[in-house]
């Protein structure tokens, strides 16, 4: 995107997109079910669906709602935004049966940080076995904010891992940590060679890109380009093109501030670091990323779709090449934890919270 555009995307956001309300929106919603604070969800190539929620469940759901615990999920440390996190398939699950989790896990002296285990779904038994814990933040550090910890398989069977930099900043810029970072691993949790900064060893070997704040949603488009958003602080919510092995600023640049008002540089102040592609002042705070596939959504095919905590919206981006605006959004009157497409082209959200509901988005009759 030319400085320009980008600019003038800016603005448009600065100034508030239109939000379609409830009469407005082109789709029909169903309610499915209700959770107790879901956070992710999965389909199965059977058409159910895998949910957690954050205080450690693991739940097998049918497309009519009913659920079903899952046994021998790992502990979890349930607090402020920790808790189960991300649900995902094994690109050969249909054959080995191999789902990941991640989850906040507690370490030594009141530390904790996100891990992704791997094990096998025994959906006739409602458990998992052979759990391994394949890939841990470094270092585990205090507090309970900004895990990240979405995952997402490429076609080549790559795992991605997104990693907040838990609210402490500077790890995001600091190779000797993997916070503030998204991570690229083969499946069992192993390096592999091509990675940016295989040579240097260590968790920087881990390291796709850097200079992350929260990234919450990770997806590719139909070209395999990644994206991903990640949440900003008071201020510049930002949508980034995630390229091998480039520095996206945070803490040294952001479009928005600290908390406490001081200043952070925005990203036009200092060009060796990556900008994003959007940035949303007032924020959105979003939570996830799908990049619509499907034929029942027609006229939306390509398109990307956000989920709005804060803004309590789903925001729909339209994609050329490597350019993204912001096209519209719609309110929703609830949190938005998690979108995916489903297996039908509907779309399925989760709202966030106590009696999150489970809901699917149909064409509006």
């Amino acid at each position: 995107m030319t400085a320009l555009r980008r600019a003038a995307a800016v603005l448009v956001l600065l100034a508030g997109a239109a939000c379609a309300g409830a009469d407005d929106r082109p789709f029909a919603i169903a309610e499915v079910t209700s959770f107790d604070r879901p956070w992710a969800m999965a389909f199965l190539p059977d058409g159910r669906l895998l949910v957690t929620e954050k205080g450690g469940r693991l739940l097998l759901v049918n497309q009519q709602g009913e659920q079903r615990g899952i046994d021998g999920v790992p502990e979890v440390d349930y607090g402020g935004q920790g808790g189960l996190g991300d649900v995902a398939l094994h690109p050969d699950y249909a054959d080995n049966g191999v789902v990941y989790l991640s989850y906040a896990e507690a370490g030594p002296g009141n530390t904790r940080g996100a891990a992704v285990a791997r094990a096998v779904l025994d959906t006739d038994r409602g458990a998992l076995r052979d759990v391994e814990v394949i890939w841990r933040q470094v270092p585990k550090v205090s507090g309970r904010g900004h895990y990240g910890h979405r995952l997402l398989f490429d076609e080549q069977g790559f795992l991605f891992v997104t990693s907040g930099e838990r609210q402490k900043f500077d790890p995001a810029q600091d190779m000797a940590s993997n916070l503030g970072k998204i991570l690229r691993l083969h499946d069992d949790g192993s390096l592999p060679a091509d990675n940016p900064f295989a040579a240097r060893g260590g968790v920087a070997a881990e390291v796709w890109s850097l200079g992350h704040r929260n990234p919450l949603g990770i997806a590719f488009d139909a070209d395999g380009r990644l994206w991903s958003n990640e949440m900003g602080p008071a201020g510049g919510d930002e949508l980034n093109l995630v390229v091998r092995g480039e520095n996206y600023g945070y803490p040294l640049v952001s479009n928005g501030n600290h908390y406490s008002g001081r200043d952070i540089p925005d990203h036009a102040t200092r060009p060796e670091f990556a900008a994003p592609e959007i940035t949303w002042t007032p924020v959105i705070s979003p939570s996830s990323l799908a990049i619509y596939d499907g034929e029942l959504f027609a006229d939306w095919q390509g398109d990307g779709f956000i989920g709005g905590l804060s803004g309590e919206t789903l925001v729909r981006v339209e994609f050329d090449g490597t350019e993204a605006r912001e096209a519209e959004r719609f309110a929703m009157g609830e949190r938005i934890r998690a979108v995916v497409e489903g297996p039908d082209g509907a779309l399925w959200l989760l709202e966030d919270g106590a009696g999150g509901r489970l809901l699917r988005l149909t064409p509006a009759p």
